[in-house]
């Protein structure tokens, strides 16, 4: 965005805020109004190969930013406008004079805030909030850096309809300790962590988190590295605010903790209400009746969580060379724009726990086992993974998501080293262990389980995979949606498992009924959406309807032509399969001349080597 100040001919962008992982903000002037705004640039959108992909992309920044745009209440910034300018999307919003709340609590002293302070931001967000939930739109990544109190004192909750895009674009849940779903671990609700639908009962509870800690000067699961502050969340009953700090007034105390309920069904119904009570309650220390969930048998951290990095907070003392927060972190992503902060060197302490600089040559290790497999070198890749599960087990226990990450990853290479009956055990280990810590619907249980479908159609039993994939693609449906393109893949698996079990009808039935919604969503050229159109061709050939399965072959293969390439191998392989038809049909002579294009380029592949 540098070398060009001008945006769609309207917003002369005058000083860089931020940039980040999503992109960029600027301090920009709307020529046309003569008025200051922020005008935030999503990276570029990428190559025309990525085309299916980007234009569903495109649509739902349109709908999220449209969403984001129609939300009209003080507590909630204003977006202007939006649109594409030579293939950055960019949304343009009010421009803020103020400082969020990581600031605030950076500057305070000892961190915490005055407790009448910390009733009218509870009362002033939780309105914001009420309305919103009301319009049926949900945050879904409440935090201080993305709630701001301006100078007039009016606070403002940054960023609807970031969380959701920022899942789109890919910054989606993973097995590693680096965060387990969409959100900041520090201010995840239960239900977030579980990988189920959240409503908006989840911006309560990370609302709670966000009250916790200003009212405290820590959030109220300051642990080890993420995955102990996801486990605090899920299990462990947060300790009361006012143990902590003994002059907040007994009824905030109650209201935090309310709204920090496990069961989303525990949380306030009318959180906006109880905290006008606060504004009272905060001068006078009145105590009302406020139903608080009771509290769960304390259950003890696993031991592998002592000793670990913290993750990223927002405010309090740091125990590690961690600098202070960004004054742009609410914008979009995590902001880097400002100079670099301080260091702020950790007092020795009595190390417990595993070295951080052994986990770092593990990590090294894993990266390189990765490599491997990218190489195609998948007995070295095999070799490795397995070497560096066995020391992750030893050193942080069998339950720690970089275990069973690195089982995953040996799984998967015996798989493709065609040790099924190995891989099929590894990748039920997995989704087992997974499904107890995280629950069966989370979905990293389900990418293990898909993984375990899979070993089991390559090991002849087809009835097996059916009634996984058949139970797999009703989990994705319930936890992601009916056309999640994970759901769609489960899908996908049951139909090939019908077919192997020669239950041909039914197979074409579920293969039409996935191309259709895969076209849909990915768009009729995209790889995915092409596979399942050349499953119905192979479930028609399998019926005896040659004709219609012709049809199918042949524009799957004029596609994959067209996108990848004559000599790409899939398109080489669409060649194939009309070949075959043809020789089904009595077409002989057409038939010989396909088969001798996909010859030709084998020849010149094996003449070059």
């Amino acid at each position: 965005m540098v070398e060009r100040s001008l945006i769609h001919g309207r917003y002369q962008l005058l000083e860089l805020i931020g940039r980040g992982g999503m992109g960029e903000v600027w301090r920009a002037r709307d020529e046309a109004l003569d008025r200051r705004v922020a005008v935030k640039c999503l990276k570029p959108l990428g190559t025309r190969q990525d085309e299916p992909f980007l234009r569903v992309l495109r649509e739902r920044f349109r709908r999220e930013a449209r969403v984001a745009a129609g939300l009209q209440h003080r507590g909630i910034t204003v977006v202007h406008d939006f649109g594409e300018s030579d293939g950055v999307l960019y949304l343009v919003m009010e421009l803020l004079d103020g400082r969020n709340l990581s600031e605030l609590l950076s500057a305070g002293r000892p961190g915490a805030l005055p407790v009448g302070e910390v009733a009218d931001i509870a009362h002033q967000v939780a309105a914001a909030l009420a309305y919103t939930h009301a319009q049926g739109v949900v945050h879904r990544d409440l935090k201080p850096a993305n709630v701001m109190r301006l100078a007039d004192g009016t606070v403002k909750i940054l960023d609807f309809g970031i969380a959701r895009l920022a899942q789109d674009i890919g910054l989606s849940a993973k097995l590693t300790s680096a965060g387990m779903a969409m959100g900041t671990p520090h201010y995840m609700s239960p239900e977030q962590i579980a990988g189920l639908t959240v409503d908006h009962r989840s911006d309560l509870y990370s609302l709670g988190c966000v009250l916790y800690e200003i009212a405290t000067g820590a959030p109220p699961f300051d642990l080890g590295d993420p995955w102990a502050i996801l486990i605090g969340h899920r299990d462990t009953p947060p300790e009361p605010p006012r143990l902590r700090r003994p002059e907040l007034p007994p009824q905030l105390d109650a209201f935090i903790l309310a709204l920090l309920a496990k069961d989303p069904a525990e949380r306030p119904d009318d959180p906006a209400a109880l905290a006008r009570d606060l504004l009272v309650a905060a001068g006078h220390h009145t105590t009302a009746a406020l139903r608080v969930p009771a509290p769960r048998p304390t259950e003890r951290l696993p031991e592998w969580t002592r000793g670990m990095r913290p993750g990223s907070r927002a405010s309090g003392s740091w125990s590690l060379r961690l600098p202070p927060p960004d004054r742009t972190a609410g914008l979009t992503g995590q902001w880097t724009g400002l100079p670099p902060a301080t260091v702020v060197e950790a007092p020795p302490a009595e190390r417990r726990g595993p070295a951080p600089e052994y986990l770092a040559v593990l990590t090294s290790r894993h990266r390189a086992g990765l490599s491997l497999g990218r190489l195609g070198r998948w007995e070295e890749a095999c070799d490795v993974h397995r070497a560096v599960a066995a020391e992750r087990e030893r050193a942080l226990g069998g339950d720690h998501p970089d275990t069973l990450n690195s089982r995953y990853e040996t799984a998967y290479a015996l798989g493709r080293l065609g040790r099924w009956r190995e891989a099929l055990e590894g990748h039920r280990h997995v989704a087992e262990t997974c499904a107890r810590i995280l629950g069966p619907d989370h979905p990293v249980t389900l990418d293990a389980r898909y993984e375990t479908g899979i070993a089991l159609g390559r090991l002849g039993r087809p009835a097996e995979a059916l009634a996984l994939y058949t139970d797999l693609a009703a989990a994705r449906s319930r936890a992601q949606g009916a056309t999640h393109p994970e759901t769609l893949r489960a899908r996908h698996g049951r139909g090939i498992s019908l077919g192997r079990l020669g239950r041909w009808d039914e197979a074409l039935e579920e293969a039409r009924e996935v191309w259709a919604v895969r076209g849909l969503v990915l768009g009729d050229d995209h790889p995915d959406t092409l596979v399942s159109r050349r499953e119905i061709a192979v479930a028609l050939g399998w019926l005896g309807r040659w004709e219609a399965a012709l049809d199918e072959y042949r524009e799957v293969r004029q596609a994959r032509e067209r996108v990848l390439g004559p000599g790409h191998p899939d398109a080489l392989t669409s060649r194939n399969d009309e070949a075959h038809c043809l020789e089904q049909l009595g077409r002989a002579g057409e038939a010989v001349e396909l088969y001798r294009q996909v010859a030709a380029p084998e020849d010149r592949g094996a003449a070059d080597r």
